[in-house]
């Protein structure tokens, strides 16, 4: 069995829906189902014996304790994270306490785990960390691509968060030998994403006619990586990465917020025509976010070399697959889109 963090989440879910469609070990799924967390991205696997939700907190020491005792996986896969920047902007507070305190009780709940498994199950164990590329900080239009070797420079209260807790992994494993791996993705897209995330925020306003806000000049460049391979990545560097070792994720996408904008628009004409004309008419710009980094990119090269591991799908197949999952799952969307987030988006936008 494996422990799996945050798996009612965007990317969590994906990663325990994938791991169950390709592998028969069990997942055990923690989370505390705050805003992003959702079971209905797991309603698939109801009676599947395979799967064991737990709604519990990585805060809650006792509870962790527990759950590593009773279940005894073999491996924990660390994705539960407060992690969009607009929220840690507003209230950075949640941030700090998930993604830092969060992460030590983790850590040293699989340390203590750890220390009490016999020598085969100890050399087996694995902590993976999944982090972000914005703990790199910003990049300019010209400068190399971030490898793992870049010096941490965030900018945000998210990325400082994140961060913190890669130091963390990183120092648990240098000071007590805890057999950790990380991972630090780019932009993630695809099914099941919370729609305050650029991608599916077009999507869902769009078809509803509301306006399409872009930050500041839609300039702002980020590398795209589809949920199913970032999915597939962490299962090659959980299997094989060498332990204490970082492992760039990416997905050699790099798009202006612009243009993805416009590649959605293009994809709803084609897919879903609006008799009121091309959906671009609905792109509004809007004052910048305080400390909007201009761009990042990821060098993958390392997961490819040692793992063998490249992204299969291109933005264009990645971005049409999503735009037609949003249109055939329309129930999840509205049921995602409660009284708080409807709050969430006047909060953050109607200033701007």
């Amino acid at each position: 069995m494996i422990l799996v963090t945050g798996g009612a989440g965007f990317i969590g879910a994906n990663f325990v829906l994938d791991w169950l469609a390709t592998q028969d070990e069990p997942v055990l799924n923690l989370d505390a189902l705050t805003y992003a967390g959702n079971l209905e991205n797991l309603a698939t696997l109801a009676g599947d014996d395979r799967h064991h939700f737990i709604h519990g907190d990585i805060c809650d020491r006792t509870l962790v304790d527990r759950l590593l005792a009773e279940h005894r996986p073999r491996a924990i896969v660390h994705f539960a994270a407060e992690s969009h920047v607009d929220r840690s902007i507003h209230g950075p507070g949640a941030f700090v306490r998930t993604n830092v305190e969060g992460t030590f009780t983790l850590l040293e709940a699989a340390r203590g785990w750890w220390g009490s498994l016999g020598v085969e199950e100890a050399a087996a164990f694995r902590f993976l960390h999944v982090s972000t590329d914005e703990v790199y900080g910003s990049l300019g239009p010209e400068d190399p691509a971030f490898t793992e070797t870049k010096a941490y420079e965030p900018n945000s209260p998210y990325s400082a968060s994140k961060a913190a807790s890669d130091h963390l992994v990183r120092a648990w494993h240098h000071t007590y030998g805890l057999p950790v791996l990380t991972t630090n993705c780019s932009n993630n897209y695809g099914p099941y994403q919370f729609p305050e995330k650029l991608i599916p925020l077009t999507i869902a306003n769009a078809l509803a006619g509301r306006p399409l806000p872009i930050y500041g000049d839609g300039r702002n460049v980020r590398d795209w990586l589809y949920v199913g391979d970032h999915c597939s990545a962490v299962r090659e560097v959980l299997a094989r990465g060498r332990v204490g070792e970082t492992y760039n994720v990416g997905g050699w996408n790099e798009q202006p917020n612009i243009d993805i904008v416009n590649i959605i628009c293009g994809l709803l004409d084609e897919l879903r025509p609006d008799p009121a004309g091309p959906y671009a008419r609905l792109i509004t710009f809007v004052k910048d976010r305080p400390g909007h980094d201009r761009r990042y990119a990821i060098d993958a090269r390392k997961i490819e070399r040692e793992l063998g591991w490249r992204p299969a799908e291109t933005f264009a197949t990645g971005i049409r697959r999503t735009v037609q999952w949003y249109l055939e799952n329309q129930a999840w969307v509205e049921n995602v889109q409660s009284g708080a987030y409807r709050a969430w988006l006047e909060r953050n936008y109607a200033s701007r």
